[in-house]
């Protein structure tokens, strides 16, 4: 009999995985990961890991299979909250979830099953595997959820071909209703809780309280790049090659404050995001003012009016060398290769059509239509139809 260690987090998702895997009888293992406890950044007045650990427990009874919590805390202060703070201080939007399940669930918890005995890790993420063969040698594949509204392939683009190989996903063929469902006949705990909507590692907390605990408030300007400003007009260029092409349309406008009018002030242009309009408390203007980008340097938020402002469009973007990453490595492009792909550059985001172009330098990604806010420090992912084949962090 298989063992599976299962990554009960006290949602629904996972509490049904588990489920179905003991009915296709494999021997289960239940285990919550704690990773938070740092008393020095508070993350909320509750205390949602307790709850959570709590329902994990309770749906572990409930299927008859052993059950342990792990405290992955120090782990996850090194490699994911420390490497947020330091993205963020630098202009830069990290996105925790994908680290989390790159660094903590498919790397550190996921030898902690190995050691436990287990011959695979199984989560309640909404995503398919399939393995299929190159030269000989098995080969998995990464494939979207069938539940296309709850697709979480995205999440996983950094996983290599080792860890897919350990790995399975019991609930990505089927819908969330039915998950639900399913849930509700077997009378577990967690059948009608809402899915968190948190970081992945601390459930309820306000991003923007949680950085001001490290990164010091520091009031500068908001700046209004008006529309009409003249590095937005579409300019026709002879390229003398390829690279000059691509560098010019993945190319990020920058600003200065004397192409705006002073508009307000803010606490610190760390705290925002490129597409951002909640928080910049700043009122009367015909259309709402949407961040374009931020000078963390000059400490200075550029925003443009309205969702349509040229600034906040971009045809391509730049992933430097070592931040490309294959979960197909049998498909990588080697330099002046190109490949036809869909990509997404945030979780959710309907696949776009775009192009991958390997230089000497990195990859470039262009898209067929230009995209809103290409933030530097997210994940881009790309995909052959419904499979997921690789990624990169957005320079």
């Amino acid at each position: 009999m298989k063992r599976v260690v299962v990554g009960l987090s006290g949602g629904v998702d996972s509490s049904v995985a588990a489920y179905l895997l003991k009915e296709q009888g494999y021997e289960v293992i239940g285990l919550f990961m704690k990773n938070w406890h740092d008393e020095g950044v508070t993350i909320s007045k509750e205390c949602p890991w307790l709850d959570d650990s709590n329902d994990a427990m309770l749906v572990a009874e409930k299927l008859g299979i052993p059950f342990q919590t792990v405290d992955l805390s120090a782990e996850y202060k090194e490699r994911i909250v420390d490497y947020m703070f330091n993205e963020y201080e630098r202009g830069r939007t990290p996105n925790p979830d994908v680290l989390c399940n790159r660094e903590i669930k498919f790397d550190v918890f996921m030898k902690i099953a190995l050691s436990l005995g287990a011959d695979f890790v199984a989560t309640g993420h909404y995503c398919r595997k399939a393995e299929t063969a190159v030269d000989g040698k098995p080969v998995y594949r990464l494939l979207s959820g069938k539940d296309k509204n709850k697709d979480q392939s995205y999440f996983l683009c950094q996983l290599s071909q080792e860890q897919l190989a350990k790995t399975l996903f019991p609930i990505g063929e089927l819908q969330k209703s039915e998950v639900r469902k399913i849930a509700a006949e077997q009378d577990l705990v967690t059948a009608e809780k809402k899915d968190s909507q948190g970081l992945c590692f601390i459930g309820k907390v306000r991003l923007p309280e949680f950085l001001q605990q490290k990164l010091q408030p520091k009031e500068g300007d908001i700046v209004e790049i008006p529309a009409s400003e003249e590095k937005f007009q579409l300019e026709t260029k002879e390229f003398q090659n390829k690279q000059e092409e691509l560098e010019f349309m993945s190319r990020k406008y920058t600003y200065q404050p004397s192409e705006g009018k002073k508009v307000g002030r803010h606490q610190g242009a760390h705290y925002f995001t490129k597409g951002q309009r909640k928080g910049l408390a700043v009122g009367g203007t015909p259309e709402p003012l949407f961040v374009i980008e931020t000078d963390v340097d000059e400490n200075v938020i550029y925003t443009g009016q309205g969702k349509d402002h040229p600034g906040i469009y971009r045809r391509g973007l730049f992933i430097s060398p070592d931040e490309i990453h294959w979960v197909r490595p049998d498909l990588k492009l080697e330099a002046d290769e190109e490949m036809r792909v869909k990509a997404r550059i945030r979780y959710r985001q309907e696949l776009q059509e775009a192009k991958l172009y390997q230089t000497e330098n990195g990859l470039y990604v262009i898209f067929d239509t230009p995209q809103p806010s290409i933030t530097e420090g997210q994940f881009v992912a790309w995909h052959l139809d419904d499979e997921l084949i690789g990624s990169g962090v957005i320079s």
